[in-house]
């Protein structure tokens, strides 16, 4: 359920936020004032491209933000974590759009910064939006194919064929790779195996670049740790200055002082102490100076050895450990082409063996949709009686494929004979926007209860219908709220008169501009709105008015 709509800078509007309920909400006001603001903000916040010219004049950037409650918040959150994004707190998700002058678009779910296509893949199953040109998706045969799998309950088996199906035809694909262009081949051939064998050459092992890379420093730089060494060990004991003899004189010095004051002993100590640490230094350093004679050879073979390493460094991978990663996957890849036939044997049979569960599925699915079908052609037929088409004939084909496609093993055409003694047509071949809006309507009440999108928006969905047929056209929005939130912009006072909550658009001068504004309306405000859209403001207008909220 959508709970607020915040807009800023947005066409006609400056701010705008909108706090709604549950239930059916009808938007109504005069032509021009700003209605389809509502929905374009709508749009914008489901991931709909953006257009810098509906930024208000004379501001930089334009914000809409959007607040939701959600059905089955574990399955979203799921679904949110892997896509990175925050998951929702205490069942409410955030969206947010802004979009600048500059072009440069950000948008945003529970706080965290998204990509557009997240954000539209997220906004379709949140919103079903149906405005007076979004009739098409009725007449795909996909959407056809959907609406009738949610009405038999075969959703999710529908799901579980395309996994199947889209399987398959992945094998297929790496099959028909293997067996074509064998010249493409071989030439990969040659390339895996030099690669390989460069690799299993190096004979790497994990760890060994630092270890020998640390040698090597230490041993390309063994004449000035040389001449460092011996002269701090010239310094601490070998030169007639050195600090061990001054200190020895200095001790001498102390058993003088000793001599005069016993109580100066523990200088003494402490002297001996430091010549003891300062000799374990000199003989330390000595032996390190004499570790670091290395074999002319050997520098040469680590010198070797690192320039191997920089070598595959450049050619596979950063570190020595995306090197082997590396050589193991082309090892894997040489591996499964040098036995291609028995891979492309292997292939085969899983292929089958894919085809086979999908055929099983498919037919499955294909008994649903045929069990399913006249059923929901008779609900949507009982529907289209209540909307003025009392003799109207509505029935659901379905067609066998060739072969089986990614939706299954037929093709489907919702058929339709708005009027006695016409042939019925596929409803694509309808031109009537009146008479489209009417069977999704239909459409829309028999799957009322299958339904998993918590807010339908119905944009003026009910232009060419008037009187009776109107009031049940309002009628029939009211009982799909029933079970989720409907949001109708309409101009008809029936059906605004069906809704449990209304709201005006209007537009006011403020400070020499224009501005869009939204209000909710109760009472003898609502009454008197109704009444301007049966076209008066006199007491007959107002006595209508109130029998229609009646």
């Amino acid at each position: 359920m959508l709970v607020s709509l915040r807009i800023r800078n947005l066409a006609l509007v400056e701010e705008l936020e909108w706090l709604l309920g549950p239930g059916f909400i009808a938007v109504t006001g005069e032509t021009g004032s700003g209605k389809s603001i509502i929905v374009g903000a709508l749009k914008l916040v489901l991931g709909e491209r953006a257009d810098k010219s509906l930024i208000r004049a004379g501001a930089e950037s334009c914000t809409v933000e959007a607040v939701f409650t959600i059905r089955d918040a574990k399955k979203t959150n799921a679904w949110l974590e892997e896509q990175g994004v925050e998951p929702c707190e205490e069942a409410q998700l955030i969206l947010k759009r802004v979009f600048s002058t500059t072009g440069t678009n950000r948008q945003f779910i529970n706080g965290s910064p998204t990509t557009l296509s997240v954000l539209k893949e997220l906004g379709d199953g949140l919103v079903d939006l149906h405005g007076p040109h979004d009739h098409q998706s009725l007449l795909s045969s996909e959407k056809q194919l959907g609406l009738l799998d949610s009405f038999a309950g075969a959703a999710p088996l529908h799901a579980k064929y395309g996994e199947q199906f889209r399987a398959m035809n992945r094998l297929i694909t790496e099959r028909d790779e293997l067996a074509s262009n064998e010249a493409a081949m071989e030439r990969e051939l040659d390339l895996l195996r030099h690669q390989v064998n460069e690799i299993t050459d190096a004979a790497l092992k994990p760890g060994e670049e630092e270890e020998i890379t640390g040698r090597y420093t230490v041993a390309s730089n063994a004449r000035r740790i040389l001449e460092l060494s011996t002269g701090v060990l010239a310094r601490i004991s070998e030169s007639e200055d050195s600090a061990v003899t001054r200190l020895n004189e200095c001790g001498r010095l102390l058993r003088d002082l000793e001599r005069v004051d016993p109580a100066a002993v523990r200088f003494s100590d402490a002297l001996h102490r430091g010549i003891a640490e300062i000799e374990d230094l000199a003989s330390s350093i000595q032996h390190y100076a004499e570790d670091l004679e290395v074999e002319p050879g050997e520098l040469a073979e680590m010198e070797d050895r690192v320039s191997l390493f920089e070598t595959l460094k450049r050619k596979y991978g950063s570190t020595i450990s995306d090197v082997m990663a590396f050589g193991e996957t082309a090892a894997a890849r040489l591996a499964k082409i040098e036995s291609r036939g028995e891979e492309i044997e292997r292939l085969g049979h899983e292929i089958e063996k894919q085809r086979k569960a999908a055929a099983d599925t498919a037919a499955k699915l294909s008994e649903k949709r045929h069990a399913a079908a006249p059923k929901l052609a008779k609900t949507v037929t009982a529907h289209l009686r209540d909307l003025g088409f009392k003799k109207s004939d509505f029935s659901v084909a379905l067609a066998a494929l060739a072969a089986p496609g990614p939706h299954g093993k037929e093709s489907i055409d919702f058929v339709f004979a708005p009027n006695p003694g016409e042939p019925a047509k596929p409803l694509k071949a309808i031109a009537s926007s009146g008479e489209i809006s009417r069977v999704m309507l239909a459409v829309k009440s028999a799957l009322a209860a299958q339904d998993t999108i918590s807010l339908l928006v119905f944009d003026e969905i009910d232009a060419n219908v008037g009187g009776e047929i109107a009031h049940a056209v309002g009628e029939k929005m009211r009982a799909i709220a029933s079970e989720r939130q409907v949001l109708a912009i309409t101009h008809l006072p029936q059906v605004a008169a069906c809704a449990v909550s209304q709201f005006v658009v209007s537009k006011d001068i403020e400070s020499g501009r224009t501005v869009s504004k939204l209000q909710r309306i109760e009472s003898k405000e609502r009454i008197a709105e109704i009444a301007r859209m049966l076209g008066g403001k006199g007491e007959s207008a107002l006595a209508h008015a109130k029998t229609l909220l009646g």
